[in-house]
């Protein structure tokens, strides 16, 4: 089996323009999530835990009262690949989602707060 294509430099760069909030920090893709407190930081450990179980792809999680630190790297590949780049955005995309339009109208609370 071949070793799958490991990103860095530039072309991860390229591969996370679209996810700004994540960076490459020691070989792996991370994101710290602030969140507004034990709870919503709890509800989003278990999306992610949901999402990853999923995809058999598990990222490093650092839990905390008012945040959570996701670590993705491929162990089988030696570095950050189109895996850990897609679970990114999964989770990136289920932790923000919020109903636009339809019977959902959606919470008020902020939960997950806008980066800085």
């Amino acid at each position: 089996m071949a070793k799958e294509q490991t990103y860095t430099g530039q072309a991860l760069a390229d591969k996370l323009r679209d996810l700004p909030q994540w960076s490459e920090q020691n070989g792996a893709i991370t994101r710290t999530f602030e969140t507004d407190g034990w709870s919503t930081t709890m509800l989003l450990v278990n999306l992610i835990a949901f999402y990853a179980e999923a995809a058999d792809h598990h990222p490093d999680l650092a839990v905390s009262w008012p945040n959570v630190t996701v670590r993705l790297n491929t162990h089988s590949a030696g570095g950050i690949t189109a895996k850990d780049i897609a679970l990114a955005r999964v989770i990136e995309e289920q932790a923000n989602w919020r109903p636009t339009s339809g019977a959902l109208t959606g919470t008020t609370k902020q939960w997950i707060k806008p980066a800085k």
